[in-house]
């Protein structure tokens, strides 16, 4: 499946690629797209047109209550503590910071892989 390269290059600029203060960020082909790693845990990817958030399973639905945000479902089956979030929901960066940020929340709280 190909992904949004657009999109991709606009996390890129957002999350950046190299170690900082948050931790080391890296990108890995997967579900089908890109996905950008903080500390060797997924946080957010791009799989066709939508960005891919791993929001964690006590913010799930809360996630999903926004607007732009559906099941992450690639597979038929969702995925609980991960969410798609449409293009149109992304339209300005700091939308897609917002989001990125959203998802920051529960990723840098795991531990290193």
């Amino acid at each position: 499946m190909a992904y949004d390269e657009h999109l991709a290059l606009r996390i890129e600029r957002i999350v950046g690629t190299a170690n900082d203060a948050a931790g080391a960020v890296t990108q890995k082909k997967m579900f089908g797209g890109l996905a950008f790693m903080l500390n060797g845990n997924m946080w957010c990817g791009v799989s066709g047109e939508n960005l891919m958030l791993r929001v964690g399973p006590d913010r799930y639905e809360e996630a999903l209550s926004r607007s732009g945000a559906r099941e992450m479902d690639f597979t038929g089956k969702p995925l609980r503590g991960f969410v798609y979030v449409d293009a149109e929901a992304l339209e300005t960066d700091s939308a897609l910071e917002r989001w990125l940020s959203y998802a920051h929340e529960f990723v840098s709280n795991l531990p290193a892989k």
